[in-house]
């Protein structure tokens, strides 16, 4: 049985139906905080139990007969995401997984200025001090990261936004369905190659493909950290979610995310969604 926890979020639920393509349905379990937002999948034939990392009696439950388990990052950071990690592997350890899967990111790093990677690297080494074996899937950052940092911009014609670096801005529905090839043919042992986009762009660039799909100029403007931290926190961004943004920016600029690697459109057997498609369908909604 496959695993697959939170399976009402956008990359486990893509995941679930990729997986849906390559293996039956009875094969195919769901972990999910809230049933009753899933009943569809289970109409259809897929496991559902309720799990919630929270929770260790749950996962208990939910991890019962697990072949593999697909552990999707949980949405917290720090001690407190750990914590959440540590719970979910040692209830996948003691279903008798005989792999346990991750969603890392290409950045994981312990070194790294961007919180969210040291916290993808401490989950690693929890995978690693398991016992069991695991692939740790590092993916690219998630595309639809552009839109939201657009944001103003499409109204205002300015996106300003601290000086940055290349990213290899890589799709949901790519990693999707790379995960769900991964967990069907059980390749790949310990970190994966970068699963990335096929090209690594800048802010400047997303600028362009902005005013290229909107037909209104926007204008890439570079201001401070500072700035940028005060403009976010004027409009209502909570502090913590404007450090992170301001953090995001300054990994980019020590080339965290600039890694561009063929093995996610090898896993594909096709070229990598690019960013400009993203963008399009996120700006056209």
């Amino acid at each position: 049985m496959i695993i697959v926890t939170g399976g009402t979020g956008k990359l486990g639920r893509a995941t679930i139906e990729r997986l849906l393509e390559r293996v039956p349905a009875d094969q195919v379990a769901a972990s999910v905080r809230d049933p009753e937002k899933a009943g569809d999948l289970a109409a259809r034939g897929v496991r559902l139990r309720r799990g919630d990392f929270t929770d260790p009696a749950s996962l208990a439950h939910a991890f019962e007969g697990a072949s593999q388990v697909l552990i999707v990052s949980a949405d917290s950071i720090g001690e407190e995401l750990l914590d959440l990690h540590r719970t979910a592997i040692g209830a996948a350890k003691a279903a008798g997984a005989r792999r346990i899967l991750y969603t890392s990111h290409m950045g994981a790093n312990p070194s790294s200025v961007f919180p969210p990677m040291r916290d993808h690297a401490a989950t690693e080494e929890a995978l690693r001090a398991s016992g069991v074996p695991f692939t740790a899937l590092r993916n690219g950052f998630y595309a639809s990261t552009t839109a939201a940092v657009l944001g103003a911009a499409l109204r205002t014609g300015k996106l300003a936004v601290p000086e940055d670096g290349p990213v290899s801005w890589t799709a949901h529905a790519d990693l999707a369905e790379a995960t769900a090839a991964i967990l069907a043919g059980e390749t790949f042992d310990g970190p994966t190659p970068a699963l990335t986009a096929g090209e690594a762009l800048r802010m400047s660039d997303v600028a362009d493909l902005a005013t290229e799909i909107t037909g209104r100029p926007i204008e890439h403007v570079v201001v401070s950290d500072a700035e940028y931290r005060a403009s976010l926190t004027a409009h209502g961004v909570p502090d913590f979610a404007a450090d992170m943004l301001v953090a995001m920016f300054a990994a980019s600029r020590r080339g965290e995310f600039a890694e561009v690697d063929p093995a996610l459109a090898r896993l594909l057997d096709r070229p990598a969604t690019p960013l400009r498609d993203v963008l399009q369908a996120a700006l056209a909604g």
